[in-house]
């Protein structure tokens, strides 16, 4: 059974927003991007913490997910935010290029849908940190009806805090004991 998949978020995750002073966390560090479509001479500052890639990278390593961007960044994800971090290059989930002017135009996270055709059964734990109660509820749902979905939303001021990824991999472990379990006994009847 393929491992669950990792969807992982940008903007207020691994890019906290500024504290209403403009300040950032002492652990992020300055960097100036040029995202796809833009001029060089028109980057755009960005404040990543360079521990996050160790601590990505050690979560990845463990075989226990799929990792895959789901961010507005799209594949300048991979181009531009994970080297970076030092992460490999990962696939990213297709978002459109909308007009909103909510991050939640029907009550929960834009991207939700797009979400929701791309994984159909499969299991996932997505980080970001911009979900309402409508998307834990989808979440709940979905772990209901037997597809295991794990919502982490980290503070947007913050962002990616070490306790995040140890709740993941804790709850991937378990799913995988789980599974595991059930097939055991499958086995023995």
């Amino acid at each position: 059974m393929r491992p669950p998949y990792l969807l992982l978020d940008v903007d207020g995750v691994l890019i906290p927003f500024p504290a209403a002073d403009g300040s950032t966390p002492a652990t992020h560090t300055r960097h100036d991007v040029v995202p796809e479509g833009r001029s060089a001479d028109n980057p755009v500052t960005v404040w990543l913490n360079p521990e996050h890639g160790r601590l990505l990278l050690d979560v990845i390593r463990t075989g226990l997910f799929t990792p895959v961007w789901c961010t507005s960044w799209r594949q300048d994800a991979t181009a531009l935010i994970g080297p970076i971090l030092g992460l490999p290059a990962l696939p990213h989930v297709d978002l459109p290029h909308t007009q909103i002017t909510t991050s939640h135009p029907n009550g929960y996270l834009w991207k939700r849908d797009r979400v929701d055709a791309w994984l159909g059964d499969a299991t996932v734990v997505w980080i970001d940190d911009d979900f309402t109660n409508l998307d834990h509820a989808w979440a709940a749902e979905r772990t209901a009806m037997g597809t295991a979905t794990f919502l982490v939303q980290p503070d947007p001021h913050l962002g990616l805090q070490p306790e995040h990824l140890t709740e993941v991999a804790s709850w991937a472990s378990y799913l995988q004991t789980v599974r595991a379990a059930r097939t055991l006994r499958v086995q023995l009847l």
